[in-house]
């Protein structure tokens, strides 16, 4: 359903984008990152209209997440990074409206990639 690609190693301030395709239309696209022992936690998310986007805090003024709807894709434009943001990457989607108050919870997207690893080092 979703394919994942971009992560890699870089240097800490360095930049990054996440790219990710669906196979088919979905209304609520997002990502969401796990780092070594730690739990999955919400990175940021787009509505259909791309006119509704979420961060996370701790992404917030650094991270870009967009979409292509003619492609079915989200990117997810990393800069400023910082070795707190290495986990691994995935996205995540749904086919309906995810509420606001849902936006950040992984149990709310039905669809998920297998994942891309990002690794900043300092």
């Amino acid at each position: 359903q979703l394919q994942a690609s971009g992560g890699g190693l870089v240097q800490a301030g360095g930049s990054l984008r996440l790219s990710c395709a669906a196979s088919r239309r979905t209304f609520t696209m997002g990502w969401f990152r796990q780092a070594p022992g730690k739990e999955r936690e919400f990175v940021a998310a787009i509505r259909w209209s791309g006119g509704n986007r979420y961060y996370a805090d701790s992404v917030k003024g650094r991270f870009t997440i967009s979409r292509d709807n003619a492609k079915n894709t989200v990117d997810l434009h990393m800069n400023s990074l910082k070795p707190e943001d290495t986990a691994v990457y995935y996205c995540a989607a749904d086919p309906n409206s995810v509420i606001v108050t849902a936006i950040s919870d992984f149990n709310s997207y039905d669809y998920w990639g297998q994942g891309t690893l990002v690794t900043v080092s300092s």
